[in-house]
């Protein structure tokens, strides 16, 4: 743990991941707020399996750390410096964070896909520096002022809901719907809720986990498909209609686990749609024919765009009530142990309290 103090009065604790498997504790200087920037007294931040798998594999596909970089991107903070160009937030504004900012204005984000930007900045991706400090800036644009009755937590879970509202738009989840969901992690979770939101009428959830299908259920699962790493995904997608008394129109994959595809691609009902959601190896194998010749759409999923207003107003409504997710708390001093209760695969969602005088959710 370094102890360096820069000559700033105020020190900016910082989780700093300087290469695989070495993560640190820093005093960094707390940083000026460029024009169109806030800076912002960190509150809550989330920590995401990305955070895990970079601290534990040093890159993520092509997404290689190769300097010191700042984690977290699961965040929520307060104002307290607005830049000179800043005109809809001002010192003491709530806000969540989007993390991801476009660098420039391009056909992607001309057409509304900025998420899909090759050059866009993303908090905790490398080489971009994240937010798990005392005091991070960001641009105004991407800071969303938080109702008084959304808490920090529910502000900083917005980044994972964001990822189910995506996948479940994606899916085109509609009144009515029965809905397949693989994997009853995080994501799995968030999807589980969003596409409830969106008028999903039953909804399916795998997992090898029962403490996660317990969770899952506690949140509003209609099913739960408990699975063995020895099942065959004929055998499970024969399962899921089963107990669904239909196939599902819609599946939602947050594995990224090849068996666990396979059962997707065969539970879906003819003529519906399977998003891919989990990240899995760079090939996999897959009954492609089967979807094909049934007409399963089969699309692709990359972070989220959008989904920050909608999150918000689902929040502040409870039309969706992402609470349950937070298992554990941990003050910023403490991010080893919090980090390694991630890495163990302990609770659900972690979160990590960065102001000293503020520990509420």
């Amino acid at each position: 743990i370094a102890t360096s103090r820069p000559s700033n009065r105020f020190y900016n604790l910082t989780v700093v991941l300087h290469s695989k498997g070495n993560l640190r504790l820093e005093q960094r200087p707390i940083p000026e707020p460029g024009p169109n920037e806030v800076l912002l007294k960190m509150h809550s931040v989330g920590i995401c399996g990305s955070d895990v798998h970079y601290w534990q594999n040093g890159r993520i596909g092509d997404y290689v750390v190769k300097q010191p970089m700042i984690l977290g991107h699961e965040a929520s903070g307060r104002v307290v410096k607005v830049g000179s160009a800043v005109t809809h937030l001002k010192a003491g504004d709530r806000v969540a964070i989007e993390p991801g900012v476009p660098r420039e204005v391009d056909e992607f984000f001309k057409s509304g896909h900025y998420n899909l930007s090759p050059s866009i900045f993303f908090c905790a991706t490398p080489p971009d520096d994240g937010n798990l400090c005392r005091y991070y800036k960001h641009n105004a644009n991407f800071c969303y002022k938080l109702p008084d009755n959304v808490t920090y937590e529910e502000g900083a879970l917005i980044e994972p809901l964001s990822v189910g509202i995506h996948a479940c738009r994606r899916a085109g989840v509609t009144l009515g719907n029965s809905v397949f969901v693989c994997g009853a992690g995080p994501i799995g979770l968030v999807s589980l809720l969003a596409a409830k939101a969106m008028g999903a009428s039953q909804v399916i959830i795998s997992d090898l986990s029962s403490d996660r299908l317990a969770k899952a259920k506690e949140i509003g699962a209609d099913f739960l498909l408990h699975v063995k790493k020895e099942d065959e995904p004929k055998d499970m997608a024969k399962k899921v209609e089963g107990m669904l008394g239909c196939m599902p129109q819609i599946s939602i994959e947050c594995t990224g686990v090849q068996s666990s595809i396979q059962t997707a691609i065969y539970a879906t009902r003819s003529g519906g749609v399977l998003v891919l959601v989990g990240l899995g190896t760079e090939m996999t194998t897959v009954p492609l024919l089967n979807a094909a010749v049934r007409e399963v759409d089969i699309r692709g999923v990359f972070r989220y765009c959008n989904t920050w207003p909608v999150a918000i107003s689902m929040l502040a409504s409870k039309k969706v009530n992402v609470k349950p997710l937070v298992t554990h708390r941990f003050p910023l001093e403490q991010a080893m142990q919090a980090f390694e209760t991630t890495r163990q695969g302990l609770g659900v969602k972690v979160m990590l309290k960065c102001d000293k005088n503020d520990q509420n959710p």
